[in-house]
């Protein structure tokens, strides 16, 4: 009897087509971040709502399709891929969701406003961290190649290039965070204590956000290494 459960009929043909449209699912998750922070930014509360609702509502698609992916993937697999790599790579995937739903719900916490000065350079992290998540979901999409090639060949040295230039960008990510948060230290005398504690942690997450799509590049190296 053919299985009616989608997950098992997607998995019947490839493992990879369901951590490929995790990954789809990902970017258009962490796409909304920008304008939660054109809204915070501009003091648009409708706006921060309506883009933390999206956020939220995606984090838990993917979640959910990370969950029926978990059950349904096969104990073992006739393929050049063992089964914890595949597993390991939806973490990874799924960690870039997460964070983005952390820094929806930290707006949520607190009624935050963005020290004056910082608007321009959070707006740039925050922009050049999705691009680097969007990089990650376009090394996820070769996947279908990579198996074909059996992770070897021009693919595989394509797609090592790529890694490398999401590797490039996560480093920039590092760098306009450390300049972000020296700007924030700068104006602690005119915050309150709690204001840049928070201010803090969010510059953190956003640049957790790279950090975790660098992450996701590491464990496609990992998967053609093997």
């Amino acid at each position: 009897m053919r299985s009616t459960n989608p997950i098992a009929s997607l998995l019947g043909h490839s493992p990879f087509k369901p951590m490929q449209e995790h990954m789809r699912i990902i970017k258009e998750c962490v796409t909304e971040v920008p304008a939660l922070f054109d809204a915070l930014i501009a003091k648009d509360q409708e706006k921060l709502l309506v883009q933390k609702d999206k956020i939220f509502a995606k984090e838990q698609e993917a979640d959910d399709l990370k969950n029926n992916l978990r059950a349904h993937l096969p104990k073992s697999l006739f393929m050049p891929v063992d089964r914890r790599d595949l597993l390991e790579l939806l973490n990874r995937q799924d960690s870039i969701a997460n964070t983005a739903q952390d820094i929806a719900g930290l707006m949520m916490q607190r009624d935050m406003s963005v020290p004056a000065g910082m608007e321009e350079p959070l707006s740039a992290m925050v922009q050049r961290c999705v691009e680097t998540c969007n990089q990650a979901a376009s090394i996820v999409e070769e996947l279908d190649e990579l198996i074909e090639t059996g992770f070897r060949g021009k693919e595989a040295s394509r797609v090592e290039e790529m890694v490398a230039k999401l590797g490039e960008a996560e480093n920039e990510t590092d760098h306009m965070g450390i300049a972000l948060t020296r700007t924030l230290f700068e104006k602690e005398d005119e915050m309150s204590p709690v204001s840049v504690m928070f201010w803090y942690q969010m510059i953190q997450w956003i640049g957790n956000l790279a950090d975790s799509a660098e992450q996701v590049g590491n464990r496609m190296s990992l998967l053609i290494a093997r």
